[in-house]
């Protein structure tokens, strides 16, 4: 039988923050670079599917491969061959997701590009490009952008992870 740790009496000294996760659970933020642009994506999407795994968070498997598909997706059509006209510039992509405030996954993807996200005006469903940051708005609760120094930028969509959500 496991007695109770003396009190502690005096002042108070530092306080470790208690945390839901036991010393052996899984990460909460794992991050991945992709080199190839479909080999890459194929290899994000696999890398999801085992994080989201490893995490139980299954369930938001639909809705964060989306995201990232289209972050992704972003990434390669319009940041990548912006970054090859400077040599200086990393091209690679790197994709982080972690859980924020336990109620939230984040999916990120930092490209080399300075050139901010561009959310569409058309009001046409038909039109074959420009729906991705309108699906990335309509899968998350937020969505946004942070300019990276000295180069790039990192769009970002914060999902729940309730079950019911």
């Amino acid at each position: 039988m496991k007695t109770a740790p003396p009190a502690h009496s005096g002042p108070p000294g530092p306080r470790r923050l208690a945390t839901p996760e036991s010393e052996h659970a899984a990460p909460r933020s794992a991050v991945l670079r992709l080199v190839g642009a479909e080999r890459g994506c194929a290899e994000a999407r696999d890398f999801v599917r085992r994080t989201l795994n490893g995490w139980e968070l299954d369930h938001c498997g639909p809705d964060a491969l989306t995201v990232v598909t289209e972050l992704l997706a972003n990434a390669v059509l319009h940041a990548a061959p912006h970054s090859a006209a400077r040599p200086s510039a990393d091209p690679g992509i790197w994709l982080r997701l972690s859980v924020r405030r336990p109620a939230h996954l984040v999916c990120a993807v930092t490209d080399p590009s300075d050139r901010p996200p561009v959310y569409p005006h058309t009001s046409d469903p038909f039109d074959e490009h420009g729906r991705g940051l309108r699906i990335i708005d309509s899968l998350s609760e937020h969505w946004g952008w942070t300019r990276r120094h000295p180069l790039g930028k990192t769009v970002w969509a914060m999902l729940p992870t309730a079950g019911d959500a």
